[in-house]
């Protein structure tokens, strides 16, 4: 498909017939005989243009103009006008509509028209996510710390994602960062504002679970003295993350389908539908495509909840970032003890890099905090796991040379040539088989030298 068009107008024939016109040159159409039901299906993130008749029974053109333009001022709404209604037409070019149409018309003149608003709002679209990516890095580096390529490759993954709408499943290995990871999907996104429910769905008994996930009324069974607003209502206009997703009992995954395909939900007691607004990102340990084969998972559920797929890389995949994250963990944890962290003793850093680190960044955290307590070195932490080979090892010490001289010198090439005492090809060739780019440590603002 070529791009999205909501068609409004009170006259089914002309609805019918533009939708037909449309959709025959490749674009996805919606028609709505009112400008109410075209309102509900846009907001400011819409990636399509509206044509609308400028008369209309209730809210007319113009009007629906004007609440359109102010939920985003960027829309392209194409006005479709009678032979009388030219001077109203006119009128609303100048409140921000993006063409007119005088009836009757033919179909090439209509589709030039959607072809360079749709163009137009595409170049707006892309502009706006390339801003919002810009705005956002800096944030989403102080959450998701590392300096590797996997991991830069997952903020900008992200990025991307957060600012759509789309379900999403995260894969990774245990302790690596999961609902870490889901958060930052939602605080980057523009269900910012409303709750972010987290729930772990193998914490939950399943006598109580539907309870838990849809809620319940007032005497629904032996005990719900009161009415309670479950976790998918809660989250409502924001995100809900399902933790351990392959936990979800059977029958609460046949109901969570309905939620998701009907938009709606049901207290335990009650026979009155609630609207809800939501978008799930869930969680699992193990492939959930194998938990449908085995019957244990829904594959209707499988494909709704998975419609995009985060992998978040183990720690042993991005080793260089190992020091970095050592340091800011044993740092934090010094802070909450009041007390100062101990330094690395020789060898500490090479047994950090070489431990495979089975419980990722979790196992990690404790090994700092107990680091910063005085209670182990990291050399005891991690001598279990030293199956990396020296070349790995040594490969992971550059990377974080390489990254603390940037850090230190700001990106300043020259100045970190001298620190390195590397000439300018061997410095750009390291930093590029590391996946480490100046632009990354240079401050805001800066102008970059020859």
């Amino acid at each position: 498909m070529s791009g999205q068009v909501i068609v409004v107008d009170d006259e089914a024939a002309i609805r019918e017939a533009i939708q037909q016109w449309l959709e025959l040159s490749g674009f996805r159409v919606r028609s709505c005989a009112s400008a109410e039901q075209a309102l509900d299906l846009i907001d400011r993130d819409f990636p399509g243009v509206v044509i609308s008749d400028v008369r209309m029974p209730g809210t007319n053109g113009l009007q629906l103009l004007d609440k359109l333009l102010e939920l985003d001022r960027d829309l392209p709404v194409i006005m479709v006008t009678g032979h009388g209604d030219v001077p109203m037409a006119v009128q609303a070019l100048r409140q921000g509509a993006y063409d007119f149409i005088e009836k009757p018309f033919t179909p090439e003149r209509l589709l030039e028209s959607v072809r360079r608003a749709l163009d137009k709002r595409r170049l707006v679209c892309e502009n706006r996510k390339l801003r919002q990516q810009f705005a956002f890095k800096d944030h989403i580096e102080a959450q998701l710390l590392g300096v590797s390529r996997p991991m830069e490759n997952l903020r900008r993954q992200i990025l991307e994602l957060a600012g759509t709408s789309v379900n999403i499943l995260i894969r990774g290995d245990t302790g690596s960062g999961k609902e870490r990871v889901a958060r930052c999907l939602h605080d980057f996104s523009a269900r910012v504002a409303k709750p972010f429910v987290a729930l772990n769905c193998a914490a939950i008994p399943e006598s109580i679970f539907e309870s838990e996930l849809f809620g319940h009324e007032s005497g629904a069974f032996t005990g719900a003295q009161g009415k309670r607003i479950g976790r998918i209502e809660h989250a409502d206009g924001g995100t809900l993350f399902l933790d351990e997703v392959e936990s979800l009992p059977l029958a609460q995954q046949v109901k969570l389908l309905r939620v998701l395909q009907e938009k709606t939900l049901e207290r335990l007691g009650s026979n009155r539908s609630i609207q809800v607004d939501l978008r799930v990102i869930s969680a699992a340990k193990p492939d959930l495509l194998d938990e449908v084969r085995s019957g244990r998972f829904r594959e209707d559920l499988f494909y709704r909840l998975n419609v995009a797929t985060v992998q978040i890389p183990p720690l042993r995949d991005r080793r260089e970032d190992i020091p970095l994250l050592f340091e800011h963990f044993a740092h934090e944890a010094a802070l909450r003890h009041n007390r100062e962290a101990p330094p690395l003793a020789p060898g500490d850093l090479a047994r950090l890099l070489g431990h495979d680190w089975p419980g990722n960044v979790r196992e990690l955290i404790n090994a700092a905090e107990r680091h910063a307590l005085g209670l182990s070195t990291p050399g005891e932490t991690a001598e279990v796991g030293d199956r990396q080979s020296l070349a790995e090892q040594m490969e992971a010490f550059e990377a974080q040379c390489l990254h603390n001289a940037l850090l230190r010198c700001q990106g300043n090439i020259a100045q970190v040539m001298t620190m390195l005492q590397l000439p300018r090809r061997t410095l750009n060739e390291k930093m590029q088989r590391h996946g480490l780019q100046r632009s990354s440590y240079r401050p805001a603002g800066s102008v970059d030298e020859e």
